[in-house]
């Protein structure tokens, strides 16, 4: 038996800033989009399409209390660059503690904290894309 994660859930007040936000941050598609719940997948025929699970914007009334118990790590080819995208679309730096790291914490238009890491050596993205290519064109 197979089994796959459909959606990764994430609650908010507002879902649809939220949703916003991370369909621009991703460049993915909004699928659903009417409270309470609004969906973010990848567009179809992406390298993502049906692999990666859909993010789930669920609407209810409490807020995030304390440290998000699941989060994002965004790896960009150029993390600076990276952020100041994501702060022009919404997001915001914060400190949550982590001190002086190679990654960046910040906060999505609801307070909810990810993590922009920095890049992978070439070395390394080589050897992922050759790994990645691989296992679409065995797969198709």
């Amino acid at each position: 038996m197979s089994l796959r994660i459909g959606a990764v859930v994430v609650d908010c007040h507002y879902p649809e800033p939220v949703a916003r936000f991370w369909a621009a941050a991703l460049d993915w598609v909004i699928s659903h989009a009417e409270d309470p719940e609004w969906v973010v997948e990848p567009a179809a025929g992406t390298r993502e399409d049906c692999v990666v699970p859909d993010l789930l914007f669920i609407k209810v009334p409490d807020g995030r209390a304390g440290k998000n118990r699941l989060h994002f790590d965004l790896r960009p080819e150029d993390q600076a660059l990276e952020i100041k995208r994501l702060e022009a679309l919404g997001a915001t730096r914060v400190d949550i503690g982590q001190g002086d790291q190679p990654w960046v914490v910040m906060a999505d238009p609801e307070g909810n904290v990810f993590c922009v890491q920095d890049a992978h050596s070439p070395e390394v993205r080589a050897a992922w894309l050759e790994r990645y290519e691989s296992y679409q064109l065995h797969d198709a």
